[in-house]
Formats: structure tokens, C-alpha cells, sequence
């Protein structure tokens, strides 16, 4: 049984006339009559007496009748509910702070000019571990993975950029190459404990026997600079956050020969994901658009 026979059945119900249904749902009449035994054959029930040219329904098609609407109506109204439901599509992407604020309004303006129906919810990604538990989890569709490599089973990745992260405070008053040592006696501001980049300078300067002076912890990049301008210490950033303020003289790059090794921004999504047109969308605008950031950065 489907709906189009239903539909069939409830229709000459109506006419009571095989030859009307037939003009109505444009079908041969042939296949009224093909699609009513059908019917009567998967129920084991006669739904119509056929008296002459003329057909009543029986008492079983009476009842068939009162299923037929409801069945119909609720299949109607599953198909406007999932229409709607398409009309209100969710992209659940993860990035870290750095990648939202300085990188992605701009991916998500060309986007969304393409894809206005789709809503995007953003969920922070401090690591590879907190990007790759989400995606397998279902709880993002894609995500934007700011860390050292690491190898992730079950997600599909590609390379966008090598981050370049640099020291930066308000003064030139450390005038050699900056170590681990120097950092020592150093206040450091930082992002909150979990971010990528704080965790690869931490384990660096403990495999060497280090911890600076003093540490405060920040919960936005911008109170980070704010701070660092105003003379409280030192931090480590992504260069691209500091750009401008490097530019304005507001802030100074320190050079360091502490040994880090190289952290990449990828993008992954699970290997199994269905892929609908609007995340490929916004996949391959992603990759264009870092690919422009990139050639900014060797400009």
C-alpha cells in the first residue's frame, strides 16, 4: 500500500466512477482499476460492489475512507514539516576565538550571500582533541583545527595555513633574541588554559625547566593586547591578531630562540559525513579564501 493508491481509492470514493478518477488524476482507467484490486488484495477486503457501470462502496471501503484522509493529511503534513525544516537549515561550525574574530567573517559573508536559509552556530575549538571528539560526535559538521599535526582517524582534513605565532609586548626593552630563560623572569599574558598555542609554549618551556614569574590568564584575545599595551607583560599570539597593532608601532615583535614546532590551521569534517551542497559550499569557500590569506602573508 502507498499513498498514490490511497489516493486513487479516496478519489473514486468521491466519484464513485472509475472513468472520472481517471480524468481527474490523469491516469489510464486501466490503472484506476489495477490500483483499487491491488488494494482489495493486500486488505482481503472488496472495497467497491461494481453494480453494472455503476460502483458504491462497501461498508469495509467505508471505513477505508475514514483511514484514507488521515493518512493522506498526515503525509501532507510530514512533507510541508520537512519543507520547512529545509527552509531552516543549521552548519554547526568549530574554531578558535583568533580564527572566528579575524578570519571567518569574511567566509561567512560570501557565504551566506549564497546560502541565506542556512543558520550558523559556532562551538569553540581550543585542540585536535576537542575538534575531533565534536565531529565524531555529531555535534559539529565541520570545524577549523588551530594545533601542531596530529593524526585523526575517521576525519577527513585538509591544510589551510601555517600559523605564524610570535611574542609581542609594548617596548623594545628586550633587545636580545628572547629564550626560555628570559621568559623565566618574564610576566607572561595568556589565553585560557586549553588553547593550542598556550599548551605547545607551556610544554616546550617545562621540557626545559622553565615557568615564568608570573602568568595571568585571559578569556579574549583583545583584553590580551589591551594589557600587553598598556605595559603588564609579554604574550604569544598568532601574528595575524597583532597585525595592525604591529603595523601602528602600538606593539612590538619580540624575536625568540625558543625551538616551537610549526602549528597549522586545517579544516576537517568526518570521513562518514553526509555531504549537503551548502557544506561543500562552504568548504571550498574556506579553502579559497585561506589560500588568500596565505598569499597575504608572504606578500
Amino acid at each position: 500500500m502507498d499513498m498514490k493508491q490511497l489516493q486513487t481509492f479516496l478519489t473514486a470514493s468521491e466519484t464513485l466512477s472509475f472513468t472520472q478518477t481517471a480524468q481527474r488524476l490523469d491516469y489510464a482507467q486501466s490503472s484506476i482499476t489495477a490500483q483499487i484490486k491491488t488494494l482489495e488484495q493486500e486488505l482481503g477486503v472488496i472495497l467497491f460492489e461494481r453494480l453494472g457501470k455503476r460502483i458504491v462502496l462497501t461498508e469495509e471501503g467505508k471505513h477505508l475512507q475514514q483511514y484514507a484522509k488521515k493518512m493522506l493529511k498526515l503525509d501532507h503534513d510530514m512533507k510541508k514539516a520537512m519543507s520547512n525544516e529545509q527552509a531552516h537549515v543549521v552548519l554547526k561550525v568549530g574554531a578558535q576565538e583568533s580564527q572566528c574574530v579575524y578570519r571567518l567573517p569574511s567566509i561567512l559573508q560570501q557565504f551566506q550571500q549564497a546560502h541565506p536559509h542556512v543558520k550558523i552556530i559556532f562551538k569553540p575549538v581550543h585542540t585536535t582533541d576537542i575538534g575531533k571528539e565534536l565531529l565524531q560526535e555529531g555535534k559539529l559538521d565541520v570545524a577549523f583545527i588551530t594545533d601542531t599535526y596530529q593524526e585523526t582517524a575517521m576525519l577527513q582534513r585538509e591544510r589551510l595555513i601555517q600559523e605564524q605565532l610570535v611574542f609581542v609586548s609594548a617596548s623594545k626593552k628586550i633587545r636580545q633574541p628572547l629564550s626560555a630563560q628570559q621568559l623565566s623572569i618574564e610576566t607572561m599574558l595568556l589565553t585560557e588554559m586549553g588553547c593550542s598555542y598556550r599548551n605547545h609554549l607551556e610544554a616546550q618551556l617545562q621540557q626545559e625547566g622553565v615557568l615564568p614569574s608570573q602568568m595571568i590568564e585571559f578569556a579574549s584575545i583583545e583584553a590580551i593586547k589591551q594589557c600587553v599595551m598598556a605595559g603588564l607583560g609579554i604574550t604569544f599570539l598568532p601574528k595575524m591578531v597583532v597585525e595592525k597593532e604591529l603595523e601602528s608601532g602600538n606593539l612590538v615583535e619580540l624575536p625568540s630562540t625558543i625551538d616551537l614546532a610549526p602549528i597549522y590551521t586545517d579544516i576537517a569534517w568526518h570521513k562518514d559525513k553526509h555531504m549537503h551542497a551548502y557544506l561543500q559550499d562552504f568548504i571550498a569557500i574556506a579553502k579559497l579564501s585561506y589560500e588568500a590569506f596565505g598569499n597575504e602573508k608572504r606578500a
